[in-house]
Parts: C-alpha cells; sequence; structure tokens
C-alpha cells in the first residue's frame, strides 16, 4: 500500500490488539515516541485491564474486541501483540481491512499459518512486518557491521548454545501459555529460538537445510524442554544450536567462526559483542535503548512514510517459522520454505 502524500504528512495512528506485558516497555511507548506516529487506541478482551493501560500511557481510544479497533477509522495501521495462536484470526482480518500490519514474534505457530498471513497481505498490496526488532538494535547492527566488512575472514559455522535453568514459574504448574502446548508445541523454544534463528538468517543467509530432535526431559509442563539442531546456510556456512530450558547453567551465546577469527555475543543476556582476530580482541558493550523496539518502530515509520525498506518484512516471519518447524519435525518435505 502506497501512502498518499495527505497521509505522509499527518502520519500514522496506530491500534495495538493486545496491550500486555511487551507493549508496557518494549514496544507500545515507541509508537508514541516516534515521530509521525501516534498511538491512538488499544485492544484486550479485558476491557477494565484496556482501560488501565490506556489511562497509564494516554491512549485515547479503548477496546475489548479487535474487530471494532481494526475497523475504527481513526486507526491507518495495527500492531498483533497478542499470543501467537490468536495471530492468523487477526492478521487475516486486518489485511481483509487494508491496513498495514506488525505481528509479534513468532508470527504464527505454525509455517503453514506464516504463509496464509503472508498472502493474505500481498494479495491485498498493504505492507506486512515482523517484530524481529534485533535487526535494528544497534548491538546487532554492530556484529553486521562487522560481518560486512570481513574481519574474521570468510565465515565458515556458526554455533548457538542457550541453557537456562527451568524457572519458579516452570516449577510451579501454575498455568503459563508459553508453555502450553496447544500454544506453543516447544515452550520457550517457541517463544524465544526465532529471535536467533532469524538474525542468522539475516546475518548468514537464509537457512537451506535443517534438522533437528526435540523432547521434554523435565516433565514440568506439556510443552517440550529441550531442543537440538544442525544446519546449513545458503552461503555454505554450517550450524549447530542446542536450547535446553531445565539445566543448572545459565548460558546463552552465539559463536561466528571465520577462517581468520571468531565473534561472539548473546541474543538475550546484556553482553559485549566480541571480535578475536589473532592477538587482536575487540569487545563493545552496546546499550540497548529503554524502549528495545524503538529502532524498529523507526524503521518502521521510515518504510511506510519515506519509502526505505524494513529489515524486517513480513517473509522474514515465514522464513524463521519454516525453520523452527523443520527442528521441531513438523515438515518433512525438503520443499523450499516459502
Amino acid at each position: 500500500m502506497k501512502m498518499t502524500d495527505e497521509r505522509k504528512q499527518k502520519g500514522l495512528r496506530w491500534g495495538i490488539i493486545g496491550c500486555g506485558d511487551v507493549t508496557e516497555v518494549k514496544s507500545g511507548p515507541a509508537y508514541q515516541q516516534t515521530d509521525d506516529f501516534e498511538l491512538v487506541a488499544v485492544m484486550r478482551r479485558n476491557l477494565e485491564k484496556a482501560q488501565n493501560y490506556a489511562k497509564r500511557h494516554g491512549v485515547p481510544k479503548v477496546f475489548a474486541d479487535a474487530e471494532a479497533l481494526i475497523s475504527d477509522s481513526a486507526v491507518d495501521a495495527v500492531y498483533i501483540a497478542t499470543p501467537p495462536d490468536s495471530h492468523r484470526e487477526y492478521a487475516l482480518k486486518v489485511a481483509a481491512a487494508g491496513k498495514p500490519c506488525c505481528i509479534e514474534k513468532p508470527m504464527a505457530p505454525t509455517h503453514a499459518d506464516c504463509v496464509e498471513i503472508c498472502a493474505a497481505f500481498e494479495t491485498a498490496g498493504v505492507p506486512l512486518f515482523t517484530a524481529f526488532y534485533r535487526r535494528t538494535l544497534p548491538r546487532f547492527v554492530q556484529v553486521k557491521k562487522w560481518l560486512e566488512e570481513n574481519r574474521i575472514g570468510p565465515l565458515r559455522h556458526v554455533s548457538w548454545t542457550c541453557c537456562l535453568p527451568a524457572s519458579e514459574l516452570d516449577r510451579s504448574g501454575e498455568y503459563n501459555w508459553r508453555t502450553d502446548a496447544t500454544i506453543a508445541p516447544a515452550g520457550h523454544f517457541d517463544d524465544l529460538a526465532c529471535h536467533g534463528l532469524d538474525l542468522l538468517a539475516y546475518y548468514l543467509g537464509d537457512f537451506e537445510t535443517v534438522q533437528g530432535v526435540s523432547l521434554n526431559q523435565q516433565d514440568l509442563y506439556s510443552a517440550k524442554d529441550a531442543v537440538a539442531a544442525s544446519w546449513v546456510h545458503s552461503t555454505g556456512i554450517t550450524g549447530t544450536g542446542t536450547w535446553n530450558f531445565g539445566s543448572a547453567a545459565d548460558m546463552e551465546q552465539v559463536e561466528i567462526f571465520g577462517e581468520k577469527g571468531t565473534i561472539t555475543f548473546s541474543v538475550f543476556k546484556e553482553a559485549p559483542v566480541r571480535l578475536t582476530c589473532g592477538n587482536e580482541v575487540e569487545e563493545l558493550f552496546i546499550a540497548h535503548p529503554q524502549h528495545v523496539q524503538q529502532p524498529h518502530v523507526e524503521a518502521l515509520r521510515d518504510d511506510l512514510l519515506n519509502g526505505i525498506p524494513h529489515p524486517s518484512a513480513g517473509r522474514a516471519g515465514i522464513h524463521a517459522a519454516w525453520v523452527m518447524d523443520k527442528i521441531l519435525g513438523k515438515i518433512q518435505s525438503t520443499g523450499i520454505f516459502n
């Protein structure tokens, strides 16, 4: 969808479907603080909670029904921030309404759902984005800069290890949608792994062949809690990954191996990015902004109003879902991801 000159001058008015925890600090304020954007409406099925959010954040319109927000003429674009099992339903309605949309990661629980969502927006000629905000965060932009400068020579392999102890909530037996197999079959892997896998595709090229194993080792909840995988990128770079959510160790690190050196960083932890090449070690700590989705939302503005392509368009969500479904054995074929 091309913005009219009038709309470009006025900016875009956003509505949020699902004003839960992720929108409190990480994302919601970014839509208010980005020039030429305005947050005008929020929706949550619990109207009282939606009203509380709107009051605290100064949002003028409140809804308990998603369709009402989507169809409101005062809303130009929609950010979907609900649990992933509802993304498809809401996204198809936004596409039908002809409004630009950004969907929280993962785009949907399955690759097939993601393909359907993207097809709907492409048919409607409407922009779609996935909230893989790390692509625009300065810390991870620095890693990409090192790679583009060929600082560690031709790339050979990447390894990602994510091992975390079970949380108090995991052990409590209390309900958590993030570990409910009907919503997130692989539990915390479903919630977290897409961020790093998407970054690796962004850095190293699309995943071409992928295989993995997954199981439930602790029996604390219905979803799986241990995953391991190996893959090859389209660039010929090999990769391995391990995600375990019941270990004593609390560690999370990516290491990219080149012919001349290595680059290490953490996807989730507050840690420096480090480049090692022979005797040279360059280590930088680059703090995240207060609202971590601020650069991502500013890039949405640059795309929608100024024509500068956003680095995380809708098809990034398709590819991440394909990789994860391949790791979990949901897709057996060797066909292309989209």
